[in-house]
């Protein structure tokens, strides 16, 4: 393996098709496509200053690394990727790529992050300024995860998610075949039209959540005071502890609820109309 410590390099491809190489203490100033259409790769205690690092690039390891803000869109087109305890305050990170795997890093700049990306676990990670992350991504595990930004997870399948702290308004849409434990979501629209979501000891915030799901299961989830209209037009299997402020039109299975404010059952209700609505203290 070629071995390049406490060097410096700038300009457009200065790394370019590089193979088997091990990057320590190495400073990639503003250029472009440093490191671009290689494999192999190892980078510790690394700066990335310029922008389109890592594209094309086949099995590389990113650890105690830094991405400045101008080293956006740093991680394109690529396979096989560990980012392990990095500083990251580029955007724009994470595109079109298949085996993604990052532990103890933060994101607070991640605009447009994960998009289009397959085969991803994450590990103690946070990601803010987040609007749309994890878009048409799928084959998703994330564990003691925290996220701070809107629409998350749109279009996302195989989505299997613990321990996590999501803030996201319309999060879940269009998703399909997600799991969730554990954790707490907060945010308005949560998970409409999607196809079988799950959640299990889950805490839920927000004004009409899972409304238009097909194939909606609830295992011993709380909600807040103002998660209110839930479950209209839904398919679902719910067991929900504590109280709800109302339920409005589910479709059909079956709700089983400690308390509830409001159980609204108008003429706009869609078929099979038989959702069984049981409420175990009165």
């Amino acid at each position: 393996m070629k071995y390049i410590k406490n060097q410096e390099f700038g300009g457009e491809r200065p790394l370019y098709c590089q193979h088997d190489l091990r990057l320590e203490d190495v400073t990639i100033h503003i250029g472009e496509s440093s490191i671009k259409e290689g494999s192999n790769i190892e980078a510790v205690n690394c700066t990335f200053e310029g922008k389109y690092v890592f594209w094309e690039v086949t099995n590389f390891t990113v650890k105690n690394c830094y991405f400045a803000e101008s080293a956006r869109s740093s991680l394109w087109y690529s396979r096989d990727c560990r980012m392990i305890d990095c500083k990251v305050d580029a955007p724009k990170l994470f595109r079109r790529m298949t085996g993604i795997y990052v532990e103890h890093t933060d994101f607070p700049n991640g605009e447009q992050f994960l998009w289009d990306c397959k085969d991803i676990e994450m590990r103690d990670v946070e990601i803010s300024n987040c609007d749309y992350v994890f878009m048409h991504s799928e084959n998703i595990k994330l564990d003691n995860y925290r996220q701070n930004g809107n629409y998350g997870f749109q279009y996302a399948r195989n989505v299997e998610i613990h321990n996590a702290v999501i803030n996201s308004k319309d999060a879940f849409w269009e998703a399909e075949n997600v799991t969730i434990y554990d954790s707490e979501i907060n945010g308005e629209y949560l998970g409409w039209y999607g196809k079988n979501l799950k959640f299990v000891r889950c805490h839920l915030t927000g004004e009409q959540l899972l409304c238009y799901v097909d194939g909606l299961v609830l295992e011993d989830c709380t909600f807040g005071e103002d998660a209110n209209l839930l479950f209209e037009y839904s398919e679902l299997q719910a067991k929900i502890k504590g109280h709800v402020t109302s339920i409005k039109n589910p479709t059909s299975g079956y709700i089983e609820v400690d308390s509830v404010g409001d159980i609204i059952i108008d003429e706009n209700q869609k078929q099979p109309a038989d959702c069984k609505i049981t409420v175990l203290t009165r």
